[in-house]
């Protein structure tokens, strides 16, 4: 008589490699995953240029900015944040950075963020050195169909090259001012 453990085959073992072979496979295809997900979602969330935006702007300092003649230059990065936005205080750093390094022209707007002074305050108790426009009731932002902060948008020449939300390495908005640059 037999029984079924006779009958079964026993199953090989697998060397290390094979283990290590389908460890990369699993990552490479969760990571794969990951990122298709990721994009989309961002896609849908990036903001959406109005049909007759107002690139005429003031920041809370009463400095006039033009939008549409700083993205003629050059790619320009429009970065929409608020002091009340918990990612925005990792990704307002970056941009920081970004705006000192003087590669691209950096315009923020601070979306809901109180008056001029409370938002003056902000800035200098975090040392934050960037341009910034003072949206007090979110309508720029609403203009441009903002879902989420952060949110950015890359200006060229008066047009919307490229948007994109969420946490974003310096790295990578570098990267994508670069090749709208580019192309």
């Amino acid at each position: 008589m037999t029984t079924d453990t006779d009958t079964t085959a026993a199953k090989p073992k697998k060397t290390p490699q094979q283990k290590a072979l389908s460890l990369i496979k699993t990552i490479l295809i969760y990571g794969l995953m990951f990122a298709v997900i990721y994009t989309a979602i961002n896609w849908w969330r990036q903001p959406v240029m109005p049909a007759n935006p107002q690139l005429q702007l003031t920041d809370y300092q009463g400095q006039s900015i033009d939008l549409a003649a700083m993205s003629h230059k050059q790619p320009t990065l429009v970065y929409f944040w608020g002091t009340w936005c918990p990612i925005c205080t990792y990704t307002s750093p970056t941009i920081d950075k970004l705006a000192a390094s003087d590669s691209y022209p950096v315009v923020t707007v601070a979306i809901k963020s109180g008056s001029n002074q409370r938002l003056a305050e902000y800035m200098q108790q975090n040392n934050f050195d960037f341009t910034t426009i003072n949206d007090e009731e979110g309508e720029i932002f609403a203009d441009w169909q903002g879902q989420v902060t952060p949110s950015y948008v890359i200006l060229k020449e008066g047009e919307m090259a490229q948007g994109l939300t969420g946490i974003q390495p310096l790295w990578s908005l570098k990267l994508r001012l670069w090749l709208s640059s580019v192309f």
